[in-house]
C-alpha cells in the first residue's frame, strides 16, 4: 500500500511540476515538501505536528487537500486519539477528490489490520470500484468479504468473495477457499467441491483443502469417493493441514466399509498425531477395528474411554473390553468390564450376555461373592435364560468356595428374610469389603460396596464413615463432582461437631473445591478443619490446610486473612513454616508492606536452607528491595542465589536482575558481564531478549557498541525464526519421540546435532536422545547420553539428567553410584514428588549397600512427606522395620510393624504382619506368633502371596509345637483355597516332608 501511495505522489507531483515552478519555490511548497519527506520517512509523530501546522495557513486548494490528507493519516498511523474521525472527515469534506479513495482504504486497512471487521466494512464501501485498478479491487473485495466472514454475515461474505473470483485477481484463491467454506456449512456441498478444487490450485491452499474435500465426501457418506481422493493425496503431499482429521475421515470410511484394518491403522494414525481426542463413538470404532484386528491390547485401550458413560456404547464397550481383557488374560479387568456392560439396561441381550460371563470370570479367578451375586441375579432375572441350566451348577460350586468377607455378604444376600442384626452385620461387613476394594485402588468396587454399606443404614456412625469413605474414593480417581456429593451428604447428616469424620469431610472437601478453583467453598471447608479440631485428626493435614487457607484468601485478594492463616502456621510450628514464611513475604509485599515482607523472608532463609522454597525466597527479597531501589542489597541477594544454586530455573532471571541492579548503580562492566551470562548459558530462557537489550543499552554507556553485533548473532542463533530449516528439523525430531517412534527419533536428534552442534537445543535434543534409548530399554545408551548432559553445568536440563542418572543407577544396581546423584538431586526437588523421588531412592539404595541407618533415616523423611503416593508411607515404614531389625533394634522394629499393620490394609502391611509373626517365631515364641497371624490377618486376605505365607508359618508354628494334625490341615486348606502358585508349592513341599 505504502508503494502505491508513493508512486501516486509522485505522478502527482510530476503533473503539477510545469504549472508550479514558481509556486514550488515558494516558502510554503518547500514547507510541504519537507513534510512529505518526514512522512515518506515514517516519522508520522513530526509529520502529524508539521501538517498541523500548516492546516489553518493561506493554502491554495490542492495544498489545503493535500495537508488535510497527510495529516489525518499521519495521526492514523500513530494512532492518535480521534485519529479515525480526521481521516473520515476527510472522506467527507472531498467526495470527489482522488485521495478520498486512498484514505477510505487507508483506514479501512487500519481497522482491518486491528481485526475491527466491524468498522473496516463501511471503510472500505465508501471507494468507489470504478476509479481504482482491477488488482485493487480484487483486494479491497476480499478484505470486505473476509470482515463480513468473520463477523459470521456469511451472505454478504460470499457476495464480496463471488466478486473477487470474477476478477480473478491475486486474492482469487483465497476468495474460492472461503467462498468454498461458506458453501460447505450451507450444506451447498457441490459448490463447495467446486470452490475448494479451484483453491486447490494455488500452492497455499494445497495443503488446506484435502481436509475440507475429505469432510464434504465424509458428510454426504461417499466412501468411495474419499477413499480414492484421500489416500493418494496423503502420500503425495506430506505437510497436509489438519492430516490427522483426514485419517480420521478416512478412518471411518473404513470401518463403514469393515475393512478393519485399514480403519485401525488410520483411527491410530489420528490419535498418534495428539491434536485432539476422538468423541467416544469413534473411539469405540476405533476399539472394534483393533478388536477385530487382534489386536487386544490396543483395543482395550480404546474401549476404556469409550466404555465410561452408561449408555448404549457404553454398554457395549465394556462388553467388547470384557473380552479383550480375557484375550489378554486380565481376568480381574474383565470382569469390571463385563459387569459395567451388564448393569447398563440399554440392550437386553447384551446385558444377559455379560451377566454370565462376569460370572464365569469371577469364578475361574477366585472372587466367589462375584460370582455368587452374579448367579443369584442371572437366575432371578432370566430362569428361563439360555445359560439357566449353567449358572445353576456354577452357583453350586461358587457357594463351595467363596470365603471372608465376601462369603459373609453372600450368604446374608441369599437370605430372603433379614434380622436387624443380621442388616447390621451386613452394614459392616460390606463396608469394610469397601475398605479392602479402596485401598486396593479398586475405585469403582469400592464405591459398589460402600453404596452397599449405605444401603442398610443401622449405625449411624457406620453411616457418616461410609459417606467419607466414599468422597474419598472418588477424590482418588479425579471424580470431583461425586466427592463433593458425598462429603455433603455426610455434612448434612449432622453429626456432632467433634465427630472425626465430620472433621476429616472438611479436609477432603475443601481441597477438592481448591482443586476445581472453587476458592470461596474451599476457604469455608478449611477454615472449619483448622478451627473445629484438625490439628487432632492429622497434625499434617492440619499444617496443609492452614497454608491452604492462606493460600485461598490470597487468590481472593483477602490479604489481611491470608496474612493471618500464614501467621498461625509459623506460630504453631508445623511441616510447613518455611513454605507459610514465603508466601508471608508474598502476602506483605502485595500489600505494600516491604520490610516486613523482607522480614519474612528473611526468616526463611535463615532458618531453612533446604526448604524447597528457599531459592524463590531469596528471589522473592531481591526482587522487593529492587522496588525499593535497594539496589546494592538487591545485587547481594541475586548473586547469593546464582552462586549457591547454580542450577535453579530462577539463575537467568536473577543474572537479569543483577543486571539491571549494577546498572542503576552505574557499575556497567559487571551489568554487561551478567547479560552476556544470559544470552550464553540461557539464550532460550523467556528474558533472553530482555537481555539483548539491556547489553546493547549498557555497551552503548561504555563506549563498545561494536561488540554488541556478536551477542545479537548468538542470540538469532539460538532463537531461529519458527519457520528456519532448523526449527522444523528439531520439531519434526520432536514429533517422532512424542508419536512413541524412538529409533526414528533418535537418528532425527543425531542429524539435527551434527547439522547444527552448536544449537541451543543441545542439551534437550540429547535428553531426548537418551530418554528416547531409554524407552527402548537400552539403558546404557541412556545412561551415556544422561552422563553427557549432567557434565553441562549451566545446562537447564542438568537436574532431570541428573535425576535420571540415579534411577538408572538404581536399576541397575549401582547403588553408590545412585547415592551420590540421588543426594545431589535433594538440592533441587522442587516439590513433594521429586522430593519423594530423591528420598525412596536414597532409601532404598542405603537399604541395598546395608548402610541401614541411613536408610532408616530417609524411610523417615519419605514418611514426613505425606502420602505423595497412596503406597509411600506404607512401603517407607516397612522399609525401616526392615532396616530397624538388620541393625538388630528389634523392639523398635516389632513397634514400627505393628503401627504399619494397624494403619494400612496394603500389601505392605501384609508383608509387615509375616515379617512379625516371623520374628515372634524365630524368638521360639510360637504361640504368640501364632495369635499375632489369628489376630490381624484377617484384613489381608486379598494379597495372596503373604497370606498364604502367613499361613504356612502357621504351619510350621504347628509343627513346632508338635501338633502335626493342626499342621497338615492347614497345609492343605491352603492348597484349597490359595490362588497364588508359589505360595501352593511351598505348602505342597511341606505336606510332602509331613507324610
Amino acid at each position: 500500500m505504502r508503494k502505491s501511495f508513493i508512486l501516486f505522489l509522485i505522478l502527482w507531483c510530476v503533473h503539477n511540476l510545469s504549472a508550479q515552478t514558481g509556486l514550488y519555490q515558494s516558502g510554503k511548497q518547500v514547507t510541504l515538501d519537507d513534510n512529505f519527506e518526514l512522512f515518506n520517512k515514517h516519522l508520522f509523530s513530526g509529520s502529524r505536528f508539521e501538517y498541523e501546522e500548516l492546516k489553518n495557513s493561506d493554502l491554495n486548494n490542492n495544498q489545503q487537500v493535500l495537508v488535510d490528507f497527510y495529516h489525518s493519516v499521519s495521526a492514523l498511523k500513530i494512532e492518535n486519539p480521534g485519529s479515525t474521525d480526521l481521516v473520515n472527515h476527510f472522506i467527507r469534506n472531498y467526495p470527489n477528490h482522488p485521495k478520498k479513495n486512498e484514505a477510505a482504504f487507508i483506514l479501512g486497512s487500519f481497522y482491518f489490520d486491528r481485526k475491527n471487521y466491524r468498522e473496516a466494512i463501511p471503510a472500505f464501501q465508501k471507494i468507489e470500484a470504478s476509479a481504482i485498478k482491477p488488482e485493487k479491487k480484487s483486494e479491497i473485495y476480499f478484505k470486505t468479504g473476509y470482515s463480513y466472514f468473520l463477523l459470521k454475515d456469511f451472505k454478504n461474505a460470499l457476495n464480496y468473495f463471488n466478486q473477487v473470483k470474477v476478477e480473478k485477481g491475486g486474492y482469487s484463491a483465497d476468495a474460492y477457499y472461503y467462498a468454498g467454506f461458506i458453501s460447505k456449512e450451507s450444506g451447498n456441498y457441490d459448490q463447495a467441491i467446486k470452490d475448494f478444487k479451484e483453491a486447490e490450485k494455488a500452492s497455499f491452499y494445497a495443503s488446506k483443502v484435502p481436509y475440507m474435500l475429505a469432510g464434504i465426501y465424509y458428510q454426504q457418506g461417499y466412501f468411495d469417493e474419499l477413499i480414492a481422493y484421500a489416500e493418494p493425496v496423503l502420500k503425495s503431499r506430506p505437510n497436509l493441514d489438519r492430516k490427522e482429521e483426514i485419517h480420521l475421515f478416512l478412518a471411518e470410511a473404513y470401518f463403514e466399509k469393515r475393512n478393519f484394518a485399514a480403519a485401525a491403522q488410520n483411527y491410530d494414525l489420528f490419535v498418534n498425531a495428539r491434536k485432539r481426542d476422538l468423541d467416544r463413538s469413534q473411539v469405540y470404532k476405533a476399539g472394534v477395528a483393533q478388536f477385530e484386528t487382534g489386536n487386544f491390547q490396543r483395543a482395550s485401550d480404546y474401549f476404556k474411554v469409550s466404555a465410561v458413560i452408561e449408555d448404549e456404547i457404553g454398554q457395549v464397550s465394556s462388553y467388547y473390553l470384557g473380552h479383550a481383557y480375557l484375550k489378554l488374560n486380565n481376568p480381574q479387568f474383565a470382569s469390571t468390564s463385563f459387569n459395567a456392560a451388564y448393569k447398563n439396561t440399554s440392550n437386553p441381550n447384551i446385558r444377559e450376555d455379560a451377566l454370565v460371563n462376569f460370572a464365569k470370570v469371577n469364578l475361574e479367578r477366585g472372587s466367589f461373592q462375584e460370582a455368587v451375586n452374579a448367579l443369584d441375579a442371572y437366575l432371578d432375572n432370566y430362569p428361563n435364560g439360555i445359560y439357566a441350566n449353567e449358572a445353576e451348577n456354577l452357583l453350586t460350586d461358587a457357594l463351595i468356595n467363596t470365603n471372608n468377607y465376601l462369603r459373609a455378604i453372600e450368604h446374608i444376600e441369599k437370605m430372603s428374610r433379614k434380622s436387624e442384626r443380621l442388616k447390621a452385620a451386613y452394614q459392616k461387613i460390606t463396608f469394610y469389603q469397601g475398605l479392602v476394594y479402596y485401598r486396593d485402588k479398586k475405585h469403582d468396587l469400592a464405591t459398589n460396596y460402600f453404596d452397599k454399606s449405605l444401603a442398610s443404614p443401622i449405625d449411624k456412625d457406620l453411616v457418616i464413615q461410609a459417606h467419607f469413605w466414599k468422597g474419598e474414593n472418588f477424590a482418588a480417581t479425579n471424580r470431583s463432582p461425586q466427592a463433593i456429593k458425598s462429603y455433603e451428604t455426610l455434612q448434612s447428616l449432622k453429626p456432632k461437631i467433634t465427630d472425626p469424620y465430620l472433621v476429616k469431610s472438611y479436609y477432603g472437601l475443601g481441597y477438592t473445591y481448591f482443586n476445581l478453583q472453587q476458592y470461596t467453598k474451599a476457604e469455608n471447608q478449611f477454615r472449619q478443619y483448622v478451627d473445629k479440631g484438625g490439628k487432632n485428626d492429622d497434625p499434617d493435614k492440619y499444617d496443609e490446610a492452614l497454608v491452604r487457607l492462606g493460600d485461598v484468601y490470597f487468590v481472593q485478594k483477602k490479604f489481611t486473612e491470608s496474612q493471618s492463616a500464614f501467621q498461625r502456621a509459623i506460630n504453631e510450628g508445623g511441616s510447613s513454616v518455611d513454605y507459610a514464611y514465603f508466601r508471608s513475604g508474598v502476602v506483605f509485599n502485595f500489600q505494600n508492606r516491604n520490610t516486613e515482607a523482607i522480614s519474612q523472608l528473611d526468616r526463611l532463609i535463615s532458618g531453612y536452607p533446604n526448604s524447597l522454597y528457599f531459592e524463590d525466597a531469596i528471589y522473592q527479597k531481591s526482587q522487593i528491595n529492587m522496588e525499593e531501589s535497594r539496589y546494592a542489597d538487591a545485587r547481594e541477594g541475586y548473586s547469593s542465589l546464582i552462586s549457591s544454586r547454580p542450577n535453579s530455573q530462577f539463575v537467568p532471571f536473577a543474572l537479569e536482575g543483577r543486571a539491571v541492579a549494577n546498572f542503576s548503580l552505574q557499575n556497567y562492566d559487571q551489568t554487561i558481564e551478567d547479560y552476556k551470562r544470559i544470552l550464553q548459558n540461557h539464550p532460550n530462557s523467556s528474558n533472553a531478549e530482555a537481555a539483548l537489550v539491556g547489553l546493547q543499552e549498557a555497551l552503548a554507556l561504555q563506549g563498545r557498541s561494536e561488540e554488541f553485533s556478536q551477542y545479537l548473532g548468538t542470540y538469532r542463533n539460538a532463537n531461529p525464526d519458527n519457520k528456519s530449516l532448523q526449527n522444523l528439523e528439531y520439531e519434526a525430531a520432536k514429533n517422532l519421540y512424542f508419536s512413541n517412534s524412538f529409533d526414528q527419533a533418535i537418528n532425527a536428534f543425531l542429524g539435527y546435532l551434527k547439522n547444527y552442534p552448536q544449537s541451543a537445543n543441545r542439551d534437550e535434543a540429547n535428553y531426548f536422545i537418551a530418554d528416547a534409548h531409554y524407552k527402548l530399554g537400552q539403558k546404557e545408551k541412556a545412561l551415556e547420553y544422561f552422563y553427557l548432559i549432567e557434565k553441562v553445568k549451566a545446562s537447564t536440563q542438568r537436574i532431570k539428567a541428573v535425576q535420571r542418572i540415579a534411577a538408572l543407577e538404581m536399576e541397575q544396581s549401582n547403588y553408590k553410584q545412585a547415592i551420590g546423584f540421588y543426594r545431589e538431586a535433594i538440592n533441587y526437588s522442587r516439590n513433594k514428588i521429586e522430593e519423594f523421588e530423591v528420598f525412596s531412592g536414597l532409601m532404598n539404595a542405603y537399604y541395598q549397600t546395608q548402610k541401614f541407618d541411613s536408610a532408616g533415616y530417609f524411610a523417615d523423611r519419605v514418611v514426613q512427606l505425606g502420602s505423595v503416593t497412596q503406597d509411600a508411607v506404607p512401603e517407607a515404614t516397612l522399609l525401616k522395620a526392615k532396616s530397624q531389625r538388620e541393625m538388630g533394634k528389634e523392639t523398635e522394629a516389632d513397634e514400627t510393624l505393628m503401627e504399619l499393620i494397624n494403619e494400612y490394609k496394603t500389601v505392605h502391611g501384609a508383608e509387615g504382619l509375616f515379617l512379625l509373626a516371623e520374628g515372634q517365631s524365630q524368638k521360639q515364641n510360637y504361640e504368640q506368633s501364632n495369635n499375632t497371624i489369628f489376630d490381624f490377618s484377617g484384613p489381608f486376605f486379598p494379597y495372596d502371596y503373604w497370606y498364604g505365607r502367613c499361613f504356612i508359618l502357621l504351619a510350621d508354628n504347628y509343627l513346632k509345637l508338635d501338633e502335626v494334625f493342626q499342621a497338615k490341615a492347614t497345609l492343605e486348606s491352603i492348597l484349597e483355597n490359595s490362588n497364588n502358585d508359589e505360595v501352593k508349592e511351598m505348602a505342597n513341599k511341606k505336606l510332602a516332608e509331613i507324610k
